[in-house]
C-alpha cells in the first residue's frame, strides 16, 4: 500500500481572478485557500440540489488535469517535486490560449475550450512526460479502479506507460463544474452555467499557469501547495 501524501499538476487561473472566483464559489472550495466558500445564491434556487451535482469536482477543487494525481516515486520528494515544476514553468514555450465555453464532456459539464487546439495538447503531453519520473508506478488495485476493459487499446497503453489513460491524443482540456449529468439533467443544468459564464466575459483564456495540489490523505481535498506561470516563448 503506498503512503499518501497523493500529488496532481493542474492548470489553475490565477488567484482571484474573475475565472478563479467563478469556478471556487460553483464548487464551494477554494483550492489555494483550502476553505469551504458559499455557493451563489441564485444558483442555489435555480438547482436546489446543486451541493450534491458538485459533490465529486470539490474534491479537487477547480482546475483542469495536466499531470493526473500520482504518489510520488521512490527516492522523490515534494521539494524534488516543486523543482521540476519551477524549472518546467521557468522554461520558454508557446503559451495556448484558447477561446473557452461552457460545455459537457462524457456527462460531465466543465469550461473547456470551443475549438481544438494543439499547442494545448503539446503541452499538456509535456507536462505528461517531464513528470513521469516523479510518478510511482500504477498498482494493480489502482489500474482496475480505471475499468482497463471500458477503454481503447490507446487508452490501455496510456494507462500503463503513462498511469493515467486520458493523456497525449486521448487528452481533453477541461475544468469541472458538476459531477456526471444524466441525459435530463444536462441541458437545463448546461444553460444556466453558460448564462453565468457569459457575465465573466472572457472571449480568451491564456493557459499560462501551473499548480501543484496535494492531498494529504483518502479523506482530504487536494489543495495548492504552489503555483507558477509560465514564461512565454519570444517569437
Amino acid at each position: 500500500m503506498v503512503d499518501y501524501p497523493r500529488y496532481a499538476i493542474y492548470y489553475v487561473p490565477a488567484p482571484g481572478s474573475s475565472l478563479d472566483r467563478f469556478g471556487a464559489h460553483l464548487l464551494g472550495y477554494d483550492a489555494f485557500s483550502g476553505k469551504d466558500l458559499p455557493f451563489p445564491d441564485d444558483t442555489l434556487k435555480q438547482v436546489p440540489d446543486w451541493r450534491e451535482l458538485t459533490r465529486d469536482p470539490r474534491k479537487y477543487g477547480f482546475h483542469a488535469t495536466l499531470k493526473a494525481p500520482m504518489f510520488l516515486a521512490d527516492g522523490k520528494t515534494e521539494t524534488s517535486l516543486l523543482s521540476a515544476c519551477e524549472a518546467f514553468a521557468a522554461t520558454p514555450r508557446a503559451i495556448p490560449v484558447i477561446r473557452p465555453v461552457v460545455g459537457s464532456i462524457e456527462g460531465f459539464l466543465a469550461v473547456i475550450p470551443a475549438e481544438p487546439l494543439p499547442e494545448l495538447v503539446r503541452l499538456a503531453a509535456d507536462c505528461v512526460s517531464e513528470f513521469d519520473s516523479l510518478r510511482a508506478p500504477l498498482t494493480e488495485q489502482d489500474r482496475g479502479r480505471r475499468n482497463p476493459s471500458q477503454l481503447t487499446p490507446a487508452q490501455r497503453e496510456h494507462l500503463d506507460r503513462w498511469g493515467y489513460p486520458y493523456v497525449m491524443d486521448d487528452f481533453r482540456f477541461h475544468m469541472t463544474l458538476t459531477g456526471r449529468l444524466g441525459a435530463e439533467r444536462r441541458e437545463p443544468v448546461l444553460a444556466i452555467l453558460a448564462d453565468r459564464f457569459a457575465v465573466l466575459d472572457l472571449p480568451t483564456l491564456p493557459i499560462d499557469r501551473l499548480a501543484v495540489f496535494r492531498q494529504a490523505d483518502a479523506e482530504s481535498r487536494f489543495r495548492i501547495i504552489n503555483h507558477w506561470g509560465l514564461r512565454a516563448r519570444d517569437d
